[in-house]
């Protein structure tokens, strides 16, 4: 009953940060302040709800190590990513002879 609950509140603040980078990629208006949105909500939007769904789960460490291990992946994989993105915005948008970093 309470791992319940407390998966609960975790899913339903993950999907408050998705509806929150939602309402950024739609309201924002320039590329770099879109992705900066999704970006943050997006990362911390499914830590929550990878956590949210280990409680439901039960007490299976073998589950809880492979939640551990995605959210890891997705916190330095996602705002990396979303760097050379905004980097080559960037450079595209000042006009630098190689904007492909070459």
């Amino acid at each position: 009953m309470l791992a319940s609950v407390i998966g609960t509140a975790f899913l339903v603040g993950g999907i408050f940060f998705f509806t929150a980078g939602t309402v950024g990629l739609l309201r924002f208006p320039d590329a770099l302040t879109r992705m900066h949105a999704t970006t943050k909500c997006d990362t911390l939007g499914a830590g929550l709800v990878l956590v949210g769904l280990t409680f439901f789960e039960g007490g299976s460490m073998y589950l809880v190590l492979k939640v551990i291990l995605l959210i890891i992946f997705l916190w330095v994989t996602t705002p990396a990513a979303a760097h050379y993105m905004a980097r080559a915005v960037y450079r595209t948008r000042e006009g630098h002879k190689h904007a492909s970093g070459n």
